[in-house]
């Protein structure tokens, strides 16, 4: 046989191959908890929805909103809460993907599984799921696969699907993501791989539930101590949070946030405080449903993460004295009510000035016998300057994970301090940072730090030993990681209660 007859022999069977191999098939993943965790039918769905939307926190006027947390059990202890969630979503808007990042109930892995083999299907209708994405993704990183077993009876993606179909109908598209995650470290790793596609173009939707099997009021104080660390913007004080809330002995609490690794995921992509805030949209628990319990409930947060907006121009933000006493006032309190009853107190927003309700960042520190007892702060212009310094004044009481919390017995001989911070600027050389006016934050990978500019005054440090500390002890990118790192400068209006 000639070489020619062979290859018209075998061009016939190239062909074939080549056609089975260039299309992989679809296997689209059935409804699973339909008919359990939401109705089963299309008109039962679709009345249902309609009702949890008209019930819901309406549509706010955050801007660029980029991702949500929202919960995940049965629609009727949750749905409202999830609703109001989505409220915050500009339904407008057409997304190029919605990433649906739920944490593993039903398969033990560690790494995200992203669902590839074909389309969801939910009582409404087949949802597209962009398959060629999710193979990109699970080329990119040894933590992503496509282990369909993760979704098979998975309800954390599931349930969302319902409400984004409900609002975008066929111009939705989705990623769907089971996280399964022992350490932080794995968030992380998730994290840096998914970090390029947050942005304006797609929508990250953040399946959690907050406490589980607490009675009605202790949950109300965990899922809110839970959520203030999440509004912080740091994944650290959420795992010193959580950390602190397994310590704290509260009956029946099995977690305090069951999708943890979603959530932490989250945190480490928007960290840093330079571009993203975070907005508390509704709480509830399942006690708050007629068909709940109060003895043991399952608490539900919505909250919205969206752009920072514009801060007060460096230079023209002045806060007069008694405007700083009542800061300072405000933020005793605040320790003084949280510390002995997990509650913080109603300053009487409209009592206050224009100033007190600009929005703008700052930190809080605690010193005790000129001791550090505790510092903790946001950057961005998330919230009223006395809400933030109330936040941070919670936060630096009892999730400052280098110190225990702070006891009643305390309080008294607490000192407290309040960093009121400029607008941050990124700069090209360290020549253009003033050692002693400006703080230093900088940012490598999602690792980043900061030093208040009062850290140099009362350290006496060098502007190297300034840089390498920070870069050592508050990145975690090693002494000399500042220099391939992004920094920023800002500066600090700082002041504290008078000594004795």
């Amino acid at each position: 046989m000639t070489p020619r007859v062979q290859l018209r022999l075998l061009l016939p069977l190239i062909l074939f191959v080549s056609a089975c191999t260039a299309q992989k098939p679809s296997i689209d993943r059935p409804a699973a908890v339909a008919g359990a965790f939401y109705p089963g039918t299309r008109p039962e769905l679709e009345s249902m929805l309609g009702d949890l939307f008209a019930r819901a926190v309406p549509p706010g006027n955050l801007k660029d909103v980029v991702a949500i947390i929202v919960p995940h059990a049965g629609y009727v202890y949750s749905g409202v809460v999830a609703a109001s969630g989505y409220n915050a979503v500009d339904r407008s808007r057409t997304y190029d993907n919605v990433f649906i990042i739920g944490p593993s109930h039903t398969v033990g892995f560690e790494g995200a599984s992203v669902y590839t083999a074909g389309n969801f299907q939910t009582p409404l209708g087949t949802v597209e799921v962009n398959r060629q994405l999710g193979d990109e993704l699970i080329k990119k990183s040894r933590l992503f696969s496509d282990r369909r077993d993760a979704h098979a009876t998975e309800h954390s993606v599931e349930v969302q699907v319902p409400f984004l179909q409900h609002m975008f109908g066929s111009r939705l598209r989705i990623v769907p993501i089971v996280v399964g995650a022992n350490s932080p470290e794995t968030c992380r790793g998730i994290a840096e791989v998914l970090l390029p596609y947050l942005n304006r173009r797609n929508l990250f939707v953040i399946s959690s539930d907050f406490s589980h099997y607490p009675a009605y009021d202790d949950a109300v104080r965990v899922d809110r101590a839970t959520a203030d660390a999440i509004l912080t913007n740091s994944p650290d004080n959420l795992i010193a949070t959580m950390d602190q809330n397994e310590r704290s002995g509260v009956p029946n609490l099995a977690t305090s946030l069951c999708g943890w690794s979603a959530v932490l995921t989250l945190l480490y992509m928007t960290a840093g405080g330079t571009g993203h805030r975070y907005t508390k949209i509704q709480y509830k628990n399942s006690g708050d449903s007629p068909a709940g319990e109060k003895e043991k409930v399952v608490g539900y947060n919505a909250i919205a993460v969206s752009g920072v907006e514009e801060a007060p121009a460096q230079g023209s933000f002045i806060i007069s004295p008694g405007e700083r006493t009542t800061l300072l006032g405000i933020a005793r309190r605040t320790v003084e009510s949280y510390v002995a009853h997990g509650t913080v107190p109603d300053v009487g927003e409209a009592t206050l000035t224009p100033v007190l309700r600009t929005k703008c960042g700052a930190f809080v520190t605690l010193n005790e016998h000129h001791q550090l007892r505790g510092c903790i702060g946001r950057f961005d212009a998330a919230e009223p300057l006395y809400r933030i310094v109330q936040l941070m004044a919670v936060a630096a009481a009892t999730q400052d994970y280098r110190f225990n919390p702070v006891g009643p017995s305390e309080v008294s001989s607490l000192q407290i301090e309040i960093s009121v911070l400029t607008p941050m600027r990124k700069i090209s050389s360290i020549d253009e940072f003033q050692l002693g006016r400006q703080g230093i934050y900088m940012k490598k990978g999602n690792r980043s730090g900061t030093f208040l500019p009062q850290v140099a005054q009362e350290t006496g440090w060098s502007l190297e030993e300034f840089l390498g500390h920070c870069a050592q002890d508050k990145a975690g990118i090693g002494w000399d990681g500042w220099k391939d790192a992004e920094l920023f400068v800002y500066e600090a209006i700082v002041f504290g209660e008078p000594e004795g």
